[in-house]
């Protein structure tokens, strides 16, 4: 298995954070440091609804009442 990437380009590096269990990559040029912020809406939308779509069966109650054996 070859490595395609180039050698002499930069890499990100693993920076341990004091106090986290988790480590920190340090940002690649041309990228977006927050991806979130880019996603998410200026305002926030509704949730969307939940339950079943479309006409309701004849057994759609017992399935909504129903507890999975993990539980």
């Amino acid at each position: 298995m070859t490595d395609q990437s180039d050698p002499s380009a930069p890499r990100q590096k693993v920076v341990r954070v004091p106090g986290s269990r988790r480590a920190r990559l340090t940002p690649v040029a041309g990228t977006d440091t927050d991806p979130e912020s880019a996603a998410s809406p200026a305002k926030p939308s509704a949730p969307a609804p939940r339950g079943p779509k479309g006409p309701k069966g004849p057994n759609d109650d017992r399935l909504m009442q129903d507890v999975p054996p993990h539980y």
